[in-house]
């Protein structure tokens, strides 16, 4: 079965870009230039997973990511930005985006993401329970908790997603979540400099 590709950005450019990198990965794709054509075209299309540019006129990344996520829980989002800062993945991350990819766009980057959440979604299709509460994937839950059970000392994030097929503020979102449930600790560790580097245990 064909895969199709979403892609939503206001720069014709880039969506060429995205374009090529998606052929070239012999995947199908349709675009979109604005956040609310991009929800029609999925309506209508159905595909498999959408590459959302953050920074669009009329209805921005996050917007988009929350509307989408009101019709469909399973399709990946994978958020397309140049900003690099943690509130905004936060953001992102809560409105229920499952990967990032930094601007410029690497190829190799950004068909190994896509390949990752493609492959993530295919597993958790048609599975109950899927879904712990909105955003929070049992399978991605129970995947770093066993991770976490089986170390001797607390862990970082990028420890954590360096073992696991999962992306950095996913890591960090689902660590949030379990933090909120009293299920982890977090641990800071002090250096000779700059900020403290947070590791994680359960609890």
């Amino acid at each position: 079965m064909s895969t199709t590709i979403l892609i939503v950005d206001d720069n014709e450019d880039i969506r060429f870009t995205l374009k090529e990198i998606c052929c070239s990965a012999d995947w199908n794709v349709i675009e979109g230039s604005t956040g609310k054509q991009g929800i029609e075209l999925f309506k209508k299309m159905h595909p498999d997973l959408m590459l959302l540019d953050y920074h669009m006129p009329d209805w921005d990344g996050i917007k988009t990511t929350k509307e989408l996520r009101s019709i469909s829980e399973k399709t990946p989002i994978i958020i397309l930005t140049v900003d690099e800062r943690q509130e905004i993945a936060d953001a992102f991350l809560q409105a229920g985006a499952t990967d990032f990819a930094l601007k410029p766009i690497k190829a190799p980057d950004l068909i190994s993401r896509i390949r990752i959440n493609l492959k993530i979604a295919k597993l958790m299709a048609g599975k109950e329970n899927v879904f712990v509460e909105k955003g929070i994937r049992q399978a991605t839950l129970n995947s770093i908790k066993n991770y976490l059970v089986q170390q001797d000392s607390p862990s970082s994030i990028n420890e954590i997603q360096q073992a696991l097929p999962i992306a950095y503020q996913t890591v960090h979102r689902y660590l949030y979540y379990l933090e909120n449930k009293g299920e982890v600790e977090i641990i800071s560790q002090y250096g000779k400099q700059g900020r403290p580097t947070n590791t994680y245990k359960l609890v």
